[in-house]
């Protein structure tokens, strides 16, 4: 047993390769050179996710009194990039996949200058502690890797097997389905201790953050006129954050296991709530059988 939870995290980055080169199985350069077609959707996802969530989260904070050291964990959360399981979820529930993968990559780079920033900017807004949060090169060039690199893979098996391309499509989108429950079932065998615990001071404010954060990357995109694809893509980019990224910072840079408490109780709620969303967007029978919109 003890092996087996040491071999966990590999055997999860193993997973989530797996499912990012099934998710290049699905697209082409094309896919991508469309995107050239879509500035205003690159220009409003990005603006979003850099601008508007922090300050949504800064006046959820205020709003909801959150103690000093959740309130900064929060904002690490908010300043923390899209996650591996954006690109997954817009997959599976008819997203432009093309789009998403650009966004994660276009703001996992830029979260090298702009998480810092918006976390020292935190801390020294309510904490006043002194600490600083320097640049993660590191773990962002981890995430590119996990992310772009089997995509790559899977886009060259796509063009030169187009049939055995097919053929996974339907396999690959059930496996990814399983892998998102297992990943769920992990995330709160291994956080519900903190999750008990810190609930009810910084569970409101969380789950009040991802569902603002899904719907605004869904409908603002809409209201602004972009097809359902579009709005999916971002929607997903805009609500699911790298919490790993976020718990990274709070253990291993500040040190503080209280900051990682906020993006603990995010690394399930978001599961649940990015699938309902999901249902809530297309409709039960679309969402299971990957239909586009």
């Amino acid at each position: 047993m003890s092996n087996f939870i040491t071999l966990l995290p590999t055997l999860l980055i193993g997973a989530l390769a797996l499912i990012m080169f099934g998710l290049g199985l699905s697209l082409t350069l094309s896919d991508f050179r469309r995107l050239l077609g879509h500035p205003k959707a690159v220009i409003l996802a990005l603006v979003l996710q850099a601008m508007v969530l922090p300050a949504i989260c800064y006046g959820l904070i205020v709003g909801l009194g959150v103690a000093p050291v959740y309130a900064v964990g929060l904002m690490l959360l908010a300043a923390s990039p899209g996650g591996v399981s954006a690109n997954l979820f817009s997959h599976l529930f008819g997203g432009n996949v093309a789009m998403n993968i650009s966004l994660t990559a276009i703001n996992t780079l830029l979260s090298i200058v702009s998480l810092p920033l918006i976390a020292n900017f935190a801390i020294e807004t309510f904490a006043k502690s002194g600490q600083v949060v320097p640049m993660q090169t590191g773990k962002v060039i981890e995430v590119i890797g996990i992310v772009l690199v089997p995509v790559a893979i899977g886009m060259v098996v796509k063009s030169r097997a187009p049939g055995f391309a097919a053929r996974m499509d339907a396999p690959m989108k059930r496996f990814s389905m399983v892998v998102l429950a297992a990943l769920a079932l992990i995330a709160i065998a291994k956080e519900w201790t903190a999750l008990t615990e810190s609930f009810a001071s910084i569970g409101l404010a969380v789950v009040a953050f991802n569902a603002i954060s899904l719907g605004m990357g869904y409908y603002v995109p809409r209201m602004m006129g972009l097809d359902k694809p579009n709005a999916i893509a971002i929607g997903y980019e805009i609500g699911i954050h790298n919490s790993t990224l976020a718990i990274f910072v709070a253990l291993s840079v500040l040190g503080d296991f209280q900051l990682m408490l906020p993006a603990a109780i995010y690394s399930v709620s978001m599961y649940v709530l990015a699938t309902a969303f999901g249902f809530l967007v297309l409709g039960r029978k679309q969402a299971v059988a990957g239909a586009p919109a």
